[in-house]
């Protein structure tokens, strides 16, 4: 009996629960915007395990099990909260939890993939590293891309709260299914080979 619970307990430890959450701003207004691709990358995750993020706890909207799937409602600059919120409730240490979001810093279409790191400039990783209270949170950024000489400050804000152009939708949808397979790699190999394979 003792070394049955000894087993239950190293098998527990060697597989500790994981946690996706993908950054947006939730209602309709920002569905298929630049800024709401880590939404649809869980949805997308979600669709391929038969699941669906409609259970609300901690502000978000999440499927339970392994990994849990979650989706903030906070909005993009307060997402943090949210995910400290879920990681604290089901006891996910932060290099368990990858964080998916877009960056208009990487071409369309390209993945970068980083197990720490500062926010960059993100708002909303911003916001889960100050809650967290540590940049050794892995992360998924998605290139969204960004028009040459596009300004910063606001006319950046506007530019990402766009849908994509019509000549970018393929690549945006190529972009999540792309970032999907990356997060399922994040789920059974080794976070280098998962770098080697998508980054880039």
């Amino acid at each position: 009996m003792v070394a049955t619970r000894k087993r239950t307990r190293k098998t527990a430890e060697e597989t500790p629960t994981r946690l996706l959450v993908g950054l947006g701003n939730p209602g309709h207004r920002y569905e298929g915007t630049r800024h709401n691709v880590g939404f649809r990358v869980i949805d997308e995750v979600a669709r391929r395990r038969g699941s669906a993020p409609d259970r609300v706890e901690c502000n978000s909207l999440i499927a339970l099990g392994d990994p849990i799937l979650a989706k903030p409602q906070t909005y993009m600059n307060r997402s943090g909260f949210a995910v400290r919120c879920l990681s604290e409730r089901y006891g996910v240490a932060a290099e368990n939890c990858l964080v998916i979001y877009d960056d208009v810093h990487l071409p369309l279409g390209r993945l970068r993939l980083r197990t720490a790191g500062s926010p960059g400039g993100h708002r909303g990783m911003e916001s889960v590293i100050n809650n967290v209270r540590t940049e050794g949170i892995p992360r998924l950024r998605l290139g969204v891309g960004r028009l040459d000489g596009a300004p910063e400050g606001e006319d950046l804000v506007d530019y990402v709260l766009e849908p994509f152009e019509v000549e970018e939708r393929h690549d945006a949808e190529s972009l999540i299914l792309r970032a999907a397979d990356a997060c399922e790699a994040w789920l059974e190999e080794e976070p280098q080979q998962v770098m080697n394979r998508f980054n880039g």
